[in-house]
């Protein structure tokens, strides 16, 4: 830490964590294998939930080989289903996986009639010509079927949900956040999607995630890492202070893009509103603000409100890294991504405090022998002045 350079590969080891971790949750479908050797065609990341939808199109009868994913605890269940009707859960005809009371593995098909529904076992409006099966393994269900899609249209209007309970008695699900999003217009010849659930509204969420956590919850905290441990060294003067701006500064930018592209998502999701993630953000993109404003107003090193200006200076620094951290973490729960992203930031956090714990001992070190340095050098010019008077 003692050479500038150290700072900068650890900026772009963070950046390429995300990016890969980022680039898993992409890939997470098309890298999925399944028990017996079956494979599929297609893959679709659902948006939300964690799911994603897996199948084979046969155009020559027009039914679908399915196999539908998602993360939910053994005492919990998982759905999909197709909707003839409309992008909605009522009116869909559903697979519903979750182990019995017996802890059996079972497939429950149902017709959603309404917002409450019954869930007794019934045959769906379209065929099912094989059987549902459903396997849970590491967290994760899978339900395969095969479906004969309804009016011989290749673009369906496809559901899934998750919650808690089993056969006995499902539990409903919440009713709001990513379980109002789990609706997807699906083409299964082309696999393109649009609405609630489609993959260029899932990439640009990413994208926000990406550029927050990395400009809030990296390059700031490492910005003021620098300033509080390299200005120590004599040798980094005035480099510190440079790469101090850098951080704070590329941090400011990408933050800032990241923030507007969450208000933008925002606008787009009406009636869906994350208070607290949203007021949060707003906070830390004012403090941060302010934060810029400051470093135009720095007095001078021997300016009498010097003192006040590097309270205020480090009170509000150190107030948006925290929050920034907290939001951070309201982000992964509201986007609910593979587990490698939320692992890969805590990595990071504990990384950088284990940085921060080492070179604040090393660094109160040095300023604690220099303090005595100094005190010995004036013991001695002091003394030295005494035995001058004397000679005198």
């Amino acid at each position: 830490m003692a050479r500038p350079g150290h700072s900068a590969w650890l900026v772009l080891a963070g950046v390429l964590l995300l990016a890969a971790s980022a680039s898993g949750q992409t890939q997470d479908c098309l890298s999925a294998t399944f028990q017996g050797g079956r494979t599929f065609q297609k893959c679709n990341n659902m948006a939300v939930l964690g799911a994603s939808l897996h199948w084979t199109y046969h155009a020559v009868n027009g039914t679908a080989d399915i196999a539908f994913r998602a993360p939910q605890g053994s005492n919990g269940w998982v759905a999909w289903g197709i909707n003839p009707s409309g992008l909605s859960m009522g009116g869909s005809n559903v697979f519903i996986a979750s182990h019995d009371s017996s802890g059996t593995m079972s497939v429950l098909t149902t017709v959603l009639e309404g917002t409450s529904p019954t869930f007794a076992n019934q045959s769906l409006s379209f065929p099912v010509p094989v059987p549902p099966t459903a396997e849970y393994a590491a967290g994760v269900y899978t339900i395969f079927t095969t479906v004969t899609l309804p009016r011989n249209s290749t673009t369906q209007n496809t559901v899934w949900q998750a919650g808690q309970g089993n056969t006995g008695a499902y539990l409903s699900h919440p009713t709001s956040g990513a379980n109002l999003r789990s609706t997807l217009s699906l083409d299964f010849l082309s696999g393109q999607s649009t609405g609630g659930g489609s993959n260029s509204r899932l990439h640009r969420r990413n994208i926000h995630g990406i550029l927050n956590a990395v400009s809030w919850g990296i390059l700031i905290p490492l910005g003021a890492m620098i300033a509080r441990y390299l200005r120590v060294f004599e040798a980094a003067d005035p480099a510190w202070f440079y790469l101090h701006i850098t951080c704070q500064l590329s941090g400011y930018i990408l933050g800032v893009a990241g923030w507007a592209l969450g208000l933008k998502l925002g606008s787009e999701s009406k009636g869906i509103t994350y208070n607290p993630h949203r007021n949060i953000g707003i906070a830390i993109f004012c403090l941060a603000t302010l934060q810029v404003f400051a470093l135009l107003l720095r007095p001078d090193k021997k300016n009498k409100y010097r003192f006040y200006w590097n309270i205020y200076h480090h009170s509000v620094g150190y107030t948006a890294i925290v929050l920034s951290a907290v939001n951070i973490f309201k982000g992964f729960d509201i986007l609910k991504p593979a587990g490698g992203w939320k692992t890969t930031y805590i990595a990071i956090l504990a990384t950088l405090g284990g940085v921060a714990l080492f070179l604040e001992a090393v660094t109160w070190a040095i300023v604690l022998r220099r303090r005595k340095s100094d005190k010995s050098h004036a013991a001695a010019n002091g003394a030295g002045w005494q035995h001058q008077r004397q000679a005198a």
